[in-house]
């Protein structure tokens, strides 16, 4: 990623009972990638999260209050100030205002690898879904943020309200999956992202990953802050308040988590400050992966966050 972090969530996120119908476009859009059986919206009933059910961490330690007023309010605005705040005070910026322009000349050196449907996970306000549109592309944004949501589909991109955790259109056969502007920090574990990266995408399947320009490798929790609100306000803490795991992970260590997974090394290239890199999908067995993925979850569970000794200040 860029020295900043992206504008979705990492967790199952519950979805109020108002929230936004697919649209007609995303269905013609994936054609014969739909799902084999019904989906329901995250976090209600049928169609909440399976996986919650084995993870010991359950939903709510995946679950990232991007549904609330600031980072809405930054996306319906279109601009900051927005930031990450770790729990030691320390104040990471958020790129609101790039988020929500055009794609850049750094979006396109990703965007022209990508091969087959394309999902792109975390979309925010929906720059490359709507360029890959524009390109001929088959491709879906999914993101916890009803504003990045309508925002996405606004602007003339497919896009659902959907954690990356919860069952998805097309499972296993998407060829191309995007993890940027930071996104590649998602529930604070890379290596339980990349098994369920590997468990959407189709064989030989791409993924591309935006990872700090830095050497670093820091398990965090963080919380969403605007910098605009009163004493009083931060005196009786809100959704917005409620800590949330992320990660930020450098190419090498990317690279590692990758290897131990069974990924291929596909590619590795920066573009005006940003650094990318592209994998190929495991060919191991899916329920392997799923085990796996169950172990770490507990790992994970019983361990207090970890900050990288290359700490950036």
């Amino acid at each position: 990623m860029s020295t900043m972090l992206p504008p979705s969530s990492s967790g199952t996120a519950t979805a109020p009972a108002t929230a936004p119908q697919e649209p007609r476009e995303t269905a013609d859009a994936l054609e014969a990638d739909r799902p084999t059986e019904p989906l329901a919206r995250a976090g209600t009933g049928a169609g909440t999260d399976r996986r919650a059910e084995t993870d010991p961490r359950g939903a709510e330690a995946r679950t990232a209050p991007w549904g609330t007023d600031p980072y809405a309010n930054a996306l319906r605005n279109g601009r900051g100030p927005l930031f990450l705040r770790r729990s030691d005070g320390w104040l990471l910026p958020l790129e609101v205002e790039r988020w929500c322009s055009a794609a850049g000349a750094a979006d396109l050196s990703a965007l022209h690898r990508c091969e087959g449907p394309v999902l792109d996970i975390g979309c925010g306000p929906g720059r490359l879904v709507a360029e890959l549109t524009a390109l001929g592309h088959r491709a879906l944004g999914i993101d916890v943020s009803e504003a990045a949501v309508a925002r996405t589909r606004r602007i003339g991109g497919s896009a659902l309200l959907r954690s990356v955790f919860d069952p998805l259109p097309g499972e296993g056969r998407w060829g191309t999956l995007l993890l940027v502007d930071g996104n590649i920090g998602i529930g604070g574990d890379p290596a339980a992202l990349l098994d369920r990266a590997a468990d959407l995408l189709s064989t030989g399947g791409l993924l591309i990953a935006e990872t700090s320009p830095l050497d670093i490798d820091e398990r965090v929790q963080v919380r969403l802050d605007d910098g605009l609100r009163t004493p009083a306000e931060k005196a009786a803490p809100g959704p917005a308040d409620r800590p949330f795991p992320w990660a930020r992970i450098g190419t090498p260590a990317l690279l590692r988590y990758a290897g131990a997974c069974g990924w291929r090394p596909a590619d590795q290239w920066s573009a005006e400050g940003r650094a990318f890199v592209s994998l190929r999908r495991p060919r191991r067995p899916v329920r392997e992966r799923s085990a796996r993925t169950s172990s770490q979850s507990a790992e994970s569970a019983n361990s207090t966050p970890v900050i990288s000794s290359q700490l950036e200040r």
